[in-house]
């Protein structure tokens, strides 16, 4: 057993630094990869990944909402998707009295799905390049006009390789879904912040929707006469599970990733950014859960908003610990100056770090100024209302009765005043301390000052808003309002900021417009390296193979966890851990059923694993297959030790975690009661 389990781990590692593993790829061009792919066990053709001409994986997948991905596992629109990617729509439907997010929700026909306003999906038409368009004159306006054409129809032009390329993305949008399944937190959020991050990991991550349209399968608002979505692919799903050293391939739509940035990036993520975006959320965090411990109501109408808090605070931390283990500043400054040897007799090149070099210096102080507003000042709720109303006003907007209680069903749902001047007392001070006084306005530090302090400024700021009680204002009532007033302080501040879609340090325009060169560059010198282009929440393929890891000296980490590992961490008297009696009961009579798999020769049900895919954030819900195209699972997250990946990928560390599908099938089947489903599925 010791001497299979070690040449199983040597294979893995083997593999993950023998091929390609590392990308996010474009579906479009994947036939460039499939050899690669064949050596590790893809048994398809490209055609059958992505293709415009016939129905392909792609058309099986979809956007989920504005942040996560989807997949269908039915000819009647079932999908799955992420408990956590679900999370904010269960939580619209909950209440103290259906607690949906406790208890989690089963429908037992199709007429108890449960609609959710506002959700919606996204799925891809069609890619395609048209940089050689826009070079011979065609206007971005006009392509995507065009594009949009047809009932439910989306389109955008988004760059690759910093501008050098640049695809059209065409979509359908379906507005009418509607919620089929959920398991209690308890399953779907097992570990909860806890092991949020970490492996080994034990979450049934998953939840079930369905997609309705009208009579001719097109997008259509909510109707009781809407009828199932009929997808031209959906996934079969694999019952047979996964071994260490199978192929795997996520397909899905990853966020952010900034892979090429120069050691200037690095070091301002490590050692400016995360560390201050990290200790103001532990302050929000920290108030929020002290006000959750004393009410079930709040703790249900503050969950969402935690959970989105907590994420990316803890996925910081984790970056910060892989940067600096990596030493990726280091190997960038190394890769820099062999650049620059190269870049020498190049007068197009030759200056080009020099030209990076200061426009970070110039554009460092204006994005941590936006950086530390956003983690500050815009935690507010009530402010980000009061934000909202006075651009409102100043676009000249008519401000009527719907249009604010639009707006204020939107920023203070499930709001606590309380929760909300708490955060506002800690926050304000702390922007106080940290921002550069140029920075701060000067209304805002006479205000301060004229009262006796921040607590005492923020105490007259809530005593004196309207914004909170719902009836409408009159505009010369929103414009004394002092919270209004305080976001008409800020508002040259946040100007320098809008028009322009943030997603890094990178993507500044001062700092952007020498990258188109600098990629074109990299690409003409480094020749050996495979680029691919950095996420941008366009449809992207990552593949590799299952694969645990060696955590550290002597500790190795298996690929698969099972329901004895989740009884092992079961305690009723610990909410990330205390699982429903339902599992301590199969677990206790071993009855699993047609689920059970003999596991380090027990009987047991298999739950996550391991693989060394690609992944980053909107890669939530993405589909994991096999060779053969059949889902085996659900990507959820990644290791905490593999967070940095979207700056720097590490085969041997990094490792997506995934929730097994023959543990969704089991709670489905075992703890849902919703079995009905299998027959709308195609189980191999």
């Amino acid at each position: 057993m010791i001497k299979k389990f070690l040449l199983c781990a040597l294979a893995c590692i083997t593999l993950s630094t023998a091929t390609a593993d590392e990308g996010m790829w474009l579906p479009s061009l994947i036939k460039e990869r499939v050899k690669d792919m064949r050596k590790i066990g893809f048994k398809l053709k490209a055609d059958d990944v992505y293709s415009n001409e016939k129905p392909s994986l792609k058309d099986a997948v979809m956007q989920f909402g504005g942040g996560c991905t989807g997949e269908f596992i039915s000819p009647d629109g079932l999908l799955l998707t992420n408990h956590h990617c679900g999370y904010a729509s269960i939580q619209k439907l909950s209440s103290v009295e259906h607690d949906y997010l406790t208890d989690g929700y089963w429908a037992k026909s199709r007429s108890e799905e449960l609609n959710v306003p506002g959700l919606t999906i996204s799925i891809l038409e069609k890619m395609e390049d048209v940089t050689d368009r826009i070079a011979a004159g065609e206007s971005k306006d006009s392509i995507i006009a065009h594009a949009s054409q047809g009932k439910g129809c989306r389109a955008s032009i988004e760059p690759m390789y910093y501008g050098n390329r640049h695809y059209l993305f065409v979509y359908r949008v379906y507005r009418d879904i509607r919620l089929v399944g959920a398991p209690p937190s308890s399953i779907g959020k097992f570990g909860g912040d806890t092991d949020n991050w970490i492996w080994p990991r034990h979450t049934g991550d998953f939840s079930m929707f369905r997609v309705y349209a009208d009579a001719n399968n097109e997008p259509a608002d909510y109707s009781a006469d809407n009828v199932p979505y009929r997808p031209k692919r959906h996934f079969p799903i694999s019952t047979k599970g996964v071994e260490e050293g199978d192929f795997t391939m996520i397909y899905g739509f990853p966020g952010n990733t900034q892979e090429y940035v120069t050691a200037d990036a690095v070091e301002y993520v490590a050692n400016v950014s995360n560390p201050m975006k990290i200790a103001l959320r532990t302050i929000r965090l920290d108030i929020i859960s002290e006000a959750q411990s004393k009410d079930v109501a709040t703790r249900i109408a503050y969950a969402a908003k935690h959970a989105n808090i907590a994420n990316a605070w803890k996925k910081w931390q984790g970056e910060s610990l892989g940067l600096e283990r990596l030493g990726t500043a280091g190997k960038k400054e190394a890769y820099e100056s062999s650049f620059a040897l190269w870049a020498a007799g190049k007068p197009q090149y030759a200056t080009l770090l020099d030209s990076m070099h200061t426009a970070y210096e110039k554009a460092i102080p204006g994005y941590f100024a936006r950086e530390l507003f956003n983690e500050t000042v815009a935690g507010i709720e009530v402010y980000n209302f009061a934000a909202w109303l006075n651009a409102q006003h100043s676009k000249g907007t008519e401000l009527t009765a719907d249009l604010q209680a639009v707006g204020r069903k939107y920023y203070l749902n499930d709001y606590r005043v309380e929760i909300d001047k708490a955060i506002a007392k800690r926050m304000i001070a702390e922007f106080m301390e940290r921002m550069p006084a140029e920075n701060i306005p000067q209304e805002l530090t006479a205000a301060i000052a004229s009262n006796g302090g921040v607590e005492q400024y923020v105490e007259q700021l809530y005593a004196g808003t309207q914004l909170i009680d719902k009836h409408p204002l009159t505009i010369e009532e929103i414009v004394a309002d002092p919270m209004v007033q305080l976001a008409a302080w800020f508002a040259p501040l946040t100007k320098k900021n809008s028009g322009y879609a943030y997603r890094n340090l990178s993507n500044v325009p001062s700092v952007e417009q020498w990258y188109r060169e600098y990629m074109k560059a990299l690409r003409e010198w480094d020749k050996e390296r495979a680029f691919y282009p950095d996420a941008n929440f366009t449809l992207r393929v990552a593949y590799g193979t299952i694969c645990g890891y060696e955590n550290v000296d002597g500790e190795y980490h298996t690929h698969l966890t099972t329901l004895d590992g989740i009884m092992a961490k079961d305690n009723p008297e610990i909410y990330d851990y205390n699982i429903p009696q339902v599992l301590r009961d199969i677990h206790a009579a071993k009855d699993y059923g047609r689920w059970a798999i003999e596991h380090g020769g027990k009987k047991t049900i298999p739950v996550c694993f391991l693989a060394n895919n690609h992944t980053s954030g909107g890669n939530s819900g993405s589909p994991v297959i096999n060779g053969k195209g059949e889902l085996v699972g659900i990507n959820f997250d990644r290791t905490w030790r593999s967070t940095m990946s979207d700056i720097e990928f590490d085969p041997g560390i990094c490792r997506n975690i995934s929730v097994d599908i023959r543990y969704v099938l089991f709670v489905i089947d075992r703890v849902g009661g919703a079995s009905y489903l299998f027959e709308e599925m195609d189980l191999k």
